[in-house]
């Protein structure tokens, strides 16, 4: 595969970040009272979608994989710089205030908005990641290491996927593909799990991190929760790894039954 060859913007140090509690304007800011601005027709997502979900569905996919295409730097830690956000045609509708808002409006927590003091003649800037999700090979994310499955909070992985690409998955493993990461939530819907899973997910895979990480497989959490592995060498979790696995309802799947009932997990 090819790897991605997006200019990066040198970190900075974590010192003197804030969250966007105190917006500070740039100049392409908003203003206390921005005026409406007609949405591009070029935003992703289906027509029946609404406009927030569309921009949303935008914003997600420039920062995770379409940096590079639209011509953004991105710094290795997967920040790009807001007002070159704003700048981009496919989000011209927006101003900083739209994406603070698009920021706490987000259950599942996909985004990280901070603003960093300028230091000498450098000006201070709002700068925007996504917490996970990347295809970009060049972002390192600032991960916190999973040394034991007390680190992870509900002590449960589990990752939600499709009845048609489980065939697939019960025979050779769960797969990285495109993504620097595989993905697994701390639970199902319901249990105040903030994100990780995709609400349709017809399967719920539920996986012994321990047993994995005896083995050599190394996990992370994201900043929202989410847990993230890279797999074995070629980018897979095996299915020996799998330590039950159900439907959507809750049932066990024939064959994938494990050693006890997590259904009430």
């Amino acid at each position: 595969m090819e790897r991605s060859t997006i200019p990066v913007i040198p970190e900075k140090s974590p010192r003197n970040r804030k969250k966007p509690s105190k917006p500070k304007a740039e100049n392409q800011a908003g203003s206390s009272n921005p005026k409406p601005r007609q949405l591009s027709e070029k935003l992703r997502g289906l027509p029946k979608d609404s406009p927030e979900v569309r921009v949303s569905k935008t914003l997600s996919w420039i920062l995770r994989h379409g940096a590079k295409s639209e011509g953004l730097a991105m710094r290795g830690d997967g920040y790009v710089k807001a007002t070159d956000l704003l700048a981009n045609p496919k989000l011209k509708a927006l101003d900083l205030e739209a994406l603070q808002a698009i920021v706490k409006a987000d259950t599942k927590q996909r985004y990280d908005l901070i603003f960093e003091e300028g230091t000498g003649s450098v000006t201070g800037a709002w700068w925007m990641k996504a917490n996970q999700g990347h295809s970009i090979k060049s972002v390192k994310l600032d991960l916190q290491p999973v040394l034991s499955i007390s680190d992870i909070p509900t002590g449960i992985a589990v990752h939600g996927t499709t009845n048609g690409a489980w065939d697939s998955i019960s025979t050779q493993g769960l797969s990285k593909m495109k993504r620097n990461h595989i993905h697994l939530a701390q639970g199902v819907g319901g249990d105040n799990v903030i994100s990780g899973m995709r609400g349709s997910s017809q399967v719920l895979i539920f996986v012994d991190v321990q047993k994995a990480m005896d083995e050599g497989i190394k996990f992370f959490l994201s900043n929202n929760g989410v847990i993230l592995t890279e797999g074995n060498e070629e980018g897979v979790l095996g299915t020996q790894y799998f330590k039950r696995v159900e439907t959507s309802k809750r049932t066990a799947i024939p064959g994938w039954e494990g050693s006890k009932s997590l259904t009430e997990i």
